[in-house]
């Protein structure tokens, strides 16, 4: 592809910059007057389209990143329309957070007045970009009006069991004070201000996500080709379904048995010992018990545990740490004592706080085994083939095999490697000879047989935490009793409105800051007149943008969240346009509640977006812009040195959607340049707007025509830069035509092609565009006209280049009728002087003919 200073001349003289501003001062007037964009309502018998690019923070003036995102949602919206489509382009703000509280604190101020001031801002900016939003339809997060639906959502979700109270080990972020959800912490740091995060116990509000985990998993089928690969494969990773058994193991001197997941039941026998993770309640219960020095040395132990991330526990160059509560635990496949470990790299959440070690088969329970002079039991002979007929294998009068020579050299506890390839069962009983997958669904079998395991599933999904310590969220809607008991609060009492800041103190110190707010912390129950305290915690942001897409369909609605009707007529999303940085976080969750609000009866889909786009990143100087860096591209000042126009084309001109691009790439000043080269050949357009284009130039026509049949597959396949290229292409040949041609600016071709270039431009320089149309003698809005269709007649090429080879080398180019015949190419083909010398006086052994486009010769000699 041509560089952008490639397809363009040398700058007009007239002033290009106050020229755009003009322009876009007029339209944008126009376009706010007329309400151009309003969403049809339900009389509008044309076919729907939701395009949703996803929803801004408020934190400030826009960036550069904003100026690419919502660049190609509005592409895509405004295509849509062009093809005669009645589309759905709102926007809204994901106004509560963080961000917001923490402003308010620095500055001493309500962190509404800092947040819907940056609405203010941000919103200016969108309208001087001159995105095609429906601006009807906005809604802010932290509008009561929004946050009330939030909280009746909450209710539903606990009517149906879906949220529910619990005291765990949370993490924990000490900077901002406040708890994190599993997603929320990015290589043991908080996503948000990046501090290292901590445990901590604390009873907190959590979402049944996992009771999904196997829709959410599977459903991603329906994604394939329509998603991302890459954003497919990170939601199957963090959900991380594992298949194997529930084994039972009892405890010396405990009543109860404690439950292991293990995808690998058929190694029971090679089972040495037994670890349980140091932070679990079944760690402390075993310790309780334990002589005093061991508790003692547990106590330590565990507070060391504690200033661990789990991301660090995982690390597998991590040295194994551990120590010894002097229990035992009886392996229930063959009765014998394990002695019970705590030791950091098992998790408290990780299936149930516990593992059985079979260190000659996983290599952490190895390196542990190797650190403590544990027992190393070989049950799964790697070297055997696990193929053909069964192996016989002789065995000693306790069925342990006499043979197993061929592993004396792969000794896990000599090499200090885990044997985890395919092999056979040895040492394990009944399970000798068999094959890792038999060996399995035979181990399944005993286990359930004798009441000591069952299959099972294990997932790395966890519960979504929703607790949050701060201020600025959605209050969360229930009652605490004196007696203990939860009232949630009833639903035309909703919202429960935030209190004033007036006498709180909102930094963080651990608890929320709604504690602090007496007056509304403390109420009565309305049914009974008995005193009850509000719950002080607020819900996690991600609560409000799980939904949000279905607000936007009753977005002033005091009765219900969404309208089932409209959400019927409008959802999923078709075109779903943001970062991959939400791959897990918000993009899971909304999977979810959707999932949820399905079987709620609200709604008949199960996937909310059902095409995503995620686009790459500016950079500046290959590094990611950051204020603190002091590496910023300012979005007003393009604006403003510029226009929106030619920003848009720079942007959409850099590279493809999803590759990161550096602001050294994105040519603004030549995109001016090629704008003002395109408005000028609309003002010397001569010919009348009713002109018939048949009598046209037909080269001109020809390309005019080749981009008609190309440019929706360019823009479907999200291709906006190749389809920039084909429009300065366009744009050099009318000018071209105009310089050149017969009829010069009368000729009927150039108008024809001026008018292609403006309503395709309409999708990335919709204010150039709407301009271009108005010269051409058009009524506004360029906006609404629908794209012609390519004269199939014109897509036929008169000639054609054929290519003659001589044993696979291409010797000569051939320009020959796209209609000419085998017979006919073949004798051009060997008339040529440039073949003729290639062949010589060798012997043609083979000819091929692929009309119109190749002749190739195979010779000998």
């Amino acid at each position: 592809m041509r560089s952008l200073s490639e397809n363009l001349s040398t700058a007009p003289a007239e002033d290009e910059t106050s020229s755009a501003h003009a322009i876009q001062a007029k339209w944008q007037k126009y376009w706010a007057e007329n309400e151009t964009f309003l969403t049809g309502g339900d009389d509008d018998t044309r076919p729907r389209r939701y395009v949703l690019a996803m929803f801004p923070y408020p934190s400030g003036d826009l960036h550069m990143g904003h100026a690419e995102n919502y660049l190609y949602s509005d592409i895509v919206a405004r295509f849509w329309r062009h093809r005669g489509h009645n589309v759905l382009n709102p926007i809204g703000w994901d106004s509560f957070g963080l961000p917001a509280e923490n402003a308010a604190i620095r500055q001493g101020a309500d962190p509404r007045e800092w947040t819907y001031q940056n609405i203010a801002q941000q919103k200016v900016g969108f309208q001087a970009y001159g995105v095609s939003f429906d601006w009807s339809r906005v809604l802010h997060t932290s509008d009561p009006e929004y946050y009330r639906w939030n909280q009746w959502l909450f209710l539903k979700m606990h009517e149906r069991g879906l949220a529910y109270r619990k005291k765990s080990a949370v993490n924990w972020c000490p900077n901002d004070q406040t708890v994190l959800a599993n997603e929320q912490v990015v290589d043991g740091r908080c996503d948000r201000c990046g501090y290292e995060v901590v445990k901590k116990k604390l009873t907190q509000w959590y979402f049944r996500i996992t009771d999904y985990a196997d829709r959410l998993l599977d459903d991603l089928n329906q994604l394939e080709g329509f998603w991302p690969h890459k954003v497919l494969q990170m939601q199957r990773n963090w959900i991380g379904r594992s298949v194997g058994a529930d084994v039972d193991f009892r405890i010396e001197g405990r009543d109860e048995p404690v439950t292991v997941f293990s995808t690998r039941p058929d190694t029971l026998h090679g089972a040495t010992f037994f670890v349980v993770a140091p932070d679990s309640d079944l760690a402390a219960e075993l310790a309780a018990d334990a002589p005093a020095e061991v508790r003692e040395r547990f106590q330590t132990y565990l507070e060391g545990v504690q200033k661990e991330t789990d991301i660090a526990r995982q690390a597998t160059d991590r040295p194994k740490t551990g120590v010894f509560l002097e229990r035992y635990a009886i392996n229930p496949v063959n009765g014998e004592k394990l002695p019970i470990w705590a030791a950091d790299y098992v998790l408290a959440d990780y299936g149930h706080g516990a593992v059985m070690a079979v260190p000659a088969h996983d290599q952490r329970d190895l390196d542990f085994a190797r650190a403590f002079d544990l027992p190393v039991k070989v049950v799964v002979d790697t070297t055997a083939p696990i193929t053909g007929a069964m192996p016989v294998i002789e065995v000693d009068d306790e069925g342990v095999p006499i043979d197993t020579g061929a592993l004396d050299d792969q000794n896990p506890a000599s090499t200090g490697i885990a044997l985890t390839g395919e092999g056979r069962l040895i040492n394990s009983g009944e399970l000798n000879g068999l094959s890792k997958r038999n060996a399995i669904a035979r181990a399944i079998e005993q286990l359930e047989a004798s009441g000591t395991g069952r299959a099972a599933k294990n997932y790395r999904l966890r519960d979504w935490l929703i607790s949050r310590q701060r201020f600025w969220g959605t209050p969360i809607p229930m009652l605490h009793a004196e007696d203990g008991s939860i009232i949630p609060v009833a639903e035309d009492k909703l919202p429960v409105r935030l209190p004033s800041i007036e006498g709180l103190d909102l930094k963080p110190k651990g608890t929320s800051p709604l504690g602090g707010a007496e007056g509304w912390v403390r109420t009565v129950d309305p049914a009974t007149g008995e005193p009850v305290l509000r719950d002080p915690d607020t819900m996690d942001t991600f609560v409000d943008s799980s939904w949000y897409f279905l607000r936007f369909l009753s977005p002033n609605s005091d009765q219900v969240a969404f309208d089932p009707a409209q959400a019927a007529r409008w959802a999923p999303v078709d075109s779903y346009i943001g970062g991959v940085e939400h791959a897990i976080l918000h993009l899971l969750y909304a999977r979810f509640i959707t999932k949820v609000l399905f079987d709620m009866g609200l709604i008949d889909f199960t996937e909310p977006f059902s095409n995503l786009i995620n686009q790459g990143m500016v950079l500046l100087d290959g590094q990611k812009m950051s204020k603190s860096k002091g590496n910023l591209v300012l979005f007003q000042e393009e604006l403003d040195a510029h226009g929106a126009d030619a920003l848009r084309v720079g942007l959409a001109f850099a590279g493809p959607v999803e590759d990161d691009k550096d602001w050294a790439d994105v040519s603004t000043t030549g995109a001016q340049k090629f704008l003002s080269r395109a408005l000028r050949i609309a003002r010397e357009v001569s010919s009348p707007v009713d002109v018939v284009f048949d009598g046209g130039d037909a080269a001109l026509r020809r390309t005019t025509h080749k981009l008609l049949s190309e440019a929706p597959a360019l823009v479907e396949q999200t291709k906006f830069n190749v389809l920039v290229a084909r429009l300065m292409e366009l744009v050099n040949t009318i000018r071209k035509t105009i310089d050149n041609g017969a009829n010069g600016a009368a000729d009927p071709a150039v108008r024809e092609a001026t008018e292609t270039v403006a309503v395709m431009l309409d999708l990335i320089a919709p204010h150039t565009a709407e301009e271009m149309w108005e010269i051409l003698g058009h009524e506004p809005s360029v906006g609404l006209v629908t794209w012609r269709s390519a004269n199939p007649a014109l897509l036929v090429e008169d000639t054609i280049t054929a290519v003659a080879q001589v044993n696979g080398k291409v010797r000569a180019q051939l320009e020959v009728s796209a209609r000419i015949g085998e017979a006919e190419l073949e004798a051009l083909a060997r008339g040529d002087e440039r073949v003729i010398r290639a062949i010589g006086d060798k012997e043609i052994v083979k000819v091929i003919v692929r009309a119109p486009k190749i002749v190739s010769f195979v010779v000998k000699g």
